[in-house]
């Protein structure tokens, strides 16, 4: 009996560790589900004025209502969309009535698109406040050349439009005719993968269970 202590200990112990960490990616999913439930409420309340001083801790995502002028020149950031293919982005500034001047997302345009002019209007649009998290350490930097950005990177791209480092991505606007495709503004883009990772954990736990009770097994025969 005293060559089963090893192998019950180890089992019971490294079993109860996977099915902890699995109860602990349950807890996780239910906290996720609630944080994107939140999200989709905050993208779909009705729209507000643009706060004074935005803050992307309280107003990521926060839907807002606009009226000014969407101006030029617009910056182009490579992007895609599943079905059409490559394009851009096109971020353009954009002055609200009273002077103040922020980012606007107006979407996407094909490559083909990506020159075209696209001349000063005023619109009255409603979009959702964003701080992309996009750039990283292999992010490349512009290309100045052929005027492709890589990310939309608030900071430099206010600097070079003259804004705040505040982006708007367009949902609608009263633009006649409008010349990109607005992105969707959801939660999709938002990892949410612990159902898979607890399935994995409570996986392992059993696979353990069963490796342990043949290691047991193993003993056993031994001895008998």
């Amino acid at each position: 009996m005293r060559k089963l202590i090893a192998p019950v200990l180890i089992g019971l112990i490294g079993g109860a560790i996977l099915i902890a960490l699995g109860i602990w990616q349950v807890k996780r999913l239910a906290w996720k589900e609630g944080l994107l439930a939140e999200i989709a409420a905050r993208i779909e309340a009705p729209p507000v004025d643009l706060p004074a001083d935005p803050d992307p801790g309280r107003d990521q995502f926060l839907a807002v209502r606009m009226s000014g002028t969407i101006g030029e020149p617009d910056l182009e950031v490579l992007a895609s969309v599943k079905g059409i293919g490559p394009g851009y982005r096109v971020i353009a500034p954009f002055t609200l009535d009273d002077g103040r001047r922020i980012l606007l997302d107006r979407g996407f345009v094909a490559l083909a698109a990506k020159d075209a002019p696209r001349p000063p209007l005023h619109a009255v649009v409603t979009g959702n406040l964003r701080w992309p998290d996009e750039k990283n350490a292999s992010t490349p930097p512009p290309d100045e050349k052929r005027e492709i950005w890589f990310a939309r990177d608030l900071e430099a791209m206010a600097k070079v439009l003259g804004t705040e480092p505040v982006l708007v991505v367009l949902r609608e606007s009263d633009e006649a005719s409008p010349l990109a495709t607005p992105y969707p503004v959801d939660t999709k883009g938002i990892p949410n993968n612990h159902f898979q990772y607890a399935v994995t954990w409570f996986g392992l736990a059993l696979v353990w269970f069963g490796m342990t009770g043949y290691w047991i097994w193993r003993i056993r025969r031994k001895t008998v």
